[in-house]
């Protein structure tokens, strides 16, 4: 449905401590190899070990990793070398400002840096699919300093994904929430984003 729709890439979520679209894994090994190139599978992970974040990758034959929460055991670098040809994406969960130094860390190691509005800290942790904003003129000073490209999550809607272009700039837009009903993907949902993706100005 997603690449019905024009997505550039799907995200496929495996197993989160919360939130919206958690595929099992034996499903996302499924969907992987059905999805035509040049259409990229993005394996959503919370894992926080690089030695299993890489075998998930290898179950799973996603051709990118997203990690969606902090490493505590390895580092990118490690993460990177492990996975030759495989693209690696941070989420940074903008909190706050610190999130720029956050970034500014990561940056060197990774394809590109996801900015998303989760709570990683919280009890019950939130990884992602909040459909919350955050502070984008944050996301906007961390866009200006990287040296990747940035993608923007986090509250994206058909309503203000001019406003969210303007005030970031970003590479990308990731879309969940926005795109669901009663936790599913919704085809008429889809449309309207992808109608409104096609109404945005062209760069520069």
């Amino acid at each position: 449905m997603a690449v019905r729709a024009g997505a550039a890439a799907v995200g496929l979520v495996s197993e989160m401590p919360s939130g919206p679209g958690v595929i099992p894994e034996e499903e996302i090994a499924r969907i992987a190899v059905e999805v035509p190139p040049p259409v990229a599978t993005f394996l959503l992970t919370s894992l926080q070990e690089v030695s299993a974040v890489v075998d998930q990758q290898r179950r799973t034959r996603a051709s990118t990793v997203q990690v969606c929460d902090r490493l505590t055991t390895g580092s990118l670098g490690e993460l990177r070398q492990a996975m030759p040809g495989i693209g690696l994406v941070q989420v940074i969960h903008v909190e706050g400002p610190e999130a720029v130094g956050e970034a500014l860390q990561a940056a060197p190691f990774v394809d590109a840096i996801l900015l998303d509005s989760g709570r990683p800290s919280r009890p019950v942790k939130e990884l992602g699919g909040t459909g919350r904003r955050h502070d984008w003129s944050v996301s906007r000073r961390i866009r200006e300093a990287l040296p990747v490209p940035v993608f923007l999550a986090g509250g994206l809607n058909p309503d203000n994904l001019a406003e969210a272009v303007e005030a970031v700039g970003p590479f990308a837009l990731d879309v969940c929430s926005g795109v669901r009903s009663n936790g599913a993907l919704d085809p008429a949902k889809l449309r309207r984003f992808f109608e409104s993706v096609a109404s945005l100005p062209s760069p520069g």
